[in-house]
């Protein structure tokens, strides 16, 4: 009599669902014991790493090197504070644009750390296009993370996203453009940004599959191998000791 058929492996993938990236979270969180402050710091970093391989130093004007990088007051907005302090001890010229301020602690942590770094915050973002065309060589998208609609990260959010849809300047987003469905996509043609550079955090979410800027990254090297199997997550290799993968 023959033993029952073994089952069979999860069809490998590039790109998780919403709740299957919530899940991952979760594992690293609750079974690997990754602290919350610990997963931003390693996104961050990394998030600032891509931008660097995308626009390298020595290749930039004394303008360019100037990075306006826009926070929400979410889970991306943390990711982008820390992102902009590696930025400034990568020798860029980063400016904040932080207009919701949250009061969870590991915000104002961050935002501490970013103030005495003498990194530079803007009281408000012109409205004037080509103010910030003129000022700035490019932008950081921090605002949105998966799940979180426009509205309910304030006014200002809402304001600066339209702003940001009108800049010629390259416009790097972190996790997933501002105000696209994580699933779907939708909402790229509306409400969403359309960027120059992507870069997924953990791992892609399904929208990262209608994304046509020049350069994906993702930076998932801290990601454990089993948890990787776990998700049947296909993706490429880290060279060397690269903290971010091109896709």
């Amino acid at each position: 009599m023959s033993g029952a058929e073994p089952a069979e492996a999860p069809e490998e993938r590039s790109f998780l669902s919403a709740a299957e990236a919530a899940a991952l979270e979760r594992e690293l969180l609750e079974d690997y014991r990754f602290g919350r402050q610990q997963l931003v710091e390693l996104c961050g970093h990394a998030s600032a790493v891509a931008v660097a391989k995308v626009f390298p130093l020595p290749a930039l004007s004394r303008r360019q090197r100037t990075v306006l990088v826009v926070c929400g007051p979410e889970h991306n907005g943390a990711v982008g504070l820390v992102c902009a302090r590696h930025l400034r001890v990568f020798e860029y010229e980063p400016t904040i644009f932080y207009p919701t301020r949250s009061l969870d602690l590991l915000h104002r942590d961050l935002t501490t750390q970013c103030e005495k770094m003498d990194i530079p915050f803007l009281s408000y973002l012109p409205t004037e296009v080509q103010l910030i065309n003129d000022a700035y060589g490019l932008v950081v998208d921090a605002v949105l993370g998966p799940g979180v609609e426009p509205a309910a990260a304030g006014g200002p959010c809402t304001r600066a996203l339209a702003t940001l849809k009108l800049l010629s300047i390259p416009l790097v987003s972190l996790d997933i453009p501002s105000g696209w469905d994580a699933e779907t996509g939708d909402g790229d043609a509306d409400d969403g940004l359309r960027p120059d550079v992507l870069v997924s955090l953990a791992a892609p979410k399904r929208c990262a599959g209608r994304f046509s800027g020049r350069h994906h990254f993702v930076a998932g090297r801290f990601v454990p191998e089993d948890v990787r199997r776990k998700f049947a997550l296909r993706l490429p290799g880290y060279a060397g000791t690269d903290c971010v993968a091109a896709l």
